[in-house]
């Protein structure tokens, strides 16, 4: 295999300073600093168009910049300065508002509030996510969406999942979604083989989650893992890191190793997410009322759910009865905290939810207008559209303190099935 091997230099300026040092510690005098990193790779690497996510991994110092570079050149990334003040979702230039949102949902920061903040006021885990989107939209070709992206969903008071992304693989109690395979080659027309597209544009992220905390770095990991191989991301990326818990969560098609400068393919499952789903008090909404999108107060008789990751809170989950109908409940409130936005947690909340609901002998309905939870309503056969309202719900003729409508905006409705 074919060796890349790259020498780095830098100056030694003379000081009295230096001189002490280099006394002190028997270091021989130069002019000059030199390092060599060298790791072998396929032939082809890196231009093959048959990987999708890649990892250049190892300690601060074994000279995993130094080989991006090499390998990608100006495909690294090079952050810029975010403005002062001016919201997060003003810092991509001439974008289109609607493929901001997308990629800003794509990385896991779905939360419409958040968006209307300087950057500099987001924490940690969301300035990350900021710079992601930054770089995964480089040319602004976001690939296969998933529809516009809005972030409002609502019936008689009927708030949907603000937070939640639709996935596969994240599971609240003992669900796990299931997509439909596609049909047999065998059973398809014979035709000619029509022309394959050119491979995506690669990204390369240096210090990939070094600065956040580490369960935001694996969630961060599922979730643009997820947008690339779903193909709402419409790029490769190659992270950069010096942790290596992120390995089995961005699940790389190619890792190289700098600590012993090893290239190697692998492609394994990610972890699944484990969450455990609790009835709560009404108090808990506090910790996510300000990260949904609605000002609405929630439902004095919601019935509350918590679901946690790990032991920390992850989402919450209000349910409603619909005014005037026997056993039958709607979605009232969704909301995933920001550090586990992006890989299915509000979606599998919502459905362990409406099959508790199921099982005691009601009907559960959710309205949204949320593309990603319409996306997987759609394709689920645990769902069943039942309406669509281009133009909103209308406001109920009954009084209803706090009521938040959907007038203006386009939602759908959908009955949980539960398993067939």
């Amino acid at each position: 295999m074919p060796t890349i091997d790259v020498k780095a230099a830098c100056p030694v300026f003379d000081s009295f300073r230096v001189r002490q040092v280099s006394g002190m510690f028997d270091l021989p005098p130069s002019k000059s600093v030199v390092e060599r990193f060298a790791v072998e790779t396929p032939d082809g690497f890196p231009h093959a168009d048959d990987w999708r996510i890649g990892l250049i991994v190892g300690p601060s110092g074994s000279g995993k910049s130094t080989i991006a570079r090499a390998i990608f050149g100006d495909r690294v990334y090079q952050p810029r300065r975010w403005p002062a003040d001016r919201a997060v979702i003003d810092g991509f230039g001439e974008l289109p508002t609607k493929q901001i949102t997308k990629m800003l949902t794509a990385v896991g920061f779905s939360s419409p509030p958040s968006w209307l903040k300087p950057y500099r006021v987001l924490s940690g885990g969301e300035q990350f996510r900021c710079d992601l989107a930054r770089a995964l939209l480089g040319t602004g070709d976001l690939g296969r969406g998933v529809g516009d992206w809005t972030a409002e969903n609502d019936e008689h008071d009927s708030d949907s999942d603000t937070a939640g992304q639709a996935s596969s693989g994240t599971r609240a109690s003992y669900f796990q979604s299931s997509l439909p395979r596609p049909e047999s080659p065998a059973l398809r027309p014979q035709s000619p083989a029509p022309r394959l597209p050119p491979p995506a544009p690669a990204v390369v992220f240096d210090e990939f989650t070094s600065v956040v905390d580490r369960n935001v770095a694996r969630i961060v990991s599922a979730a643009i893992a997820k947008g690339i191989r779903a193909g709402w991301i419409g790029r490769r990326l190659v992270a950069v890191a010096c942790h290596y818990d992120v390995t089995d969560w961005l699940a790389p098609d190619w890792v190289i190793d700098m600590a012993t400068g090893e290239y190697s393919r692998r492609r394994l499952r990610r972890p699944p997410i484990e969450l455990r789903l609790f009835r709560c008090r009404r108090s808990a909404w506090r910790l996510f009322a300000r990260h949904h999108y609605l000002s609405g107060e929630l439902p004095r008789f919601a019935r509350c759910f918590l679901a946690t990751c790990d032991g920390r809170p992850a989402a919450f989950c209000a349910m409603l009865n619909l005014i005037g109908r026997k056993n039958r409940w709607r979605v009232s409130r969704i909301v995933t905290l920001p550090d586990y936005q992006g890989v299915g947690i509000g979606t599998a909340v919502v459905e362990a939810v409406a099959e508790l609901h199921r099982r005691e002998g009601n009907r559960v309905n959710v309205t949204t207008s949320h593309p990603a939870m319409i996306a997987h309503c759609s394709r689920s056969p645990r769902w069943r559209a039942v309406n669509v309202r281009k133009s909103g719900a209308p406001r109920p003729a009954w009084p209803a303190k706090n009521y938040r409508g959907s007038p203006g905006r386009a939602v759908v409705s959908f009955e949980f099935l539960g398993e067939n």
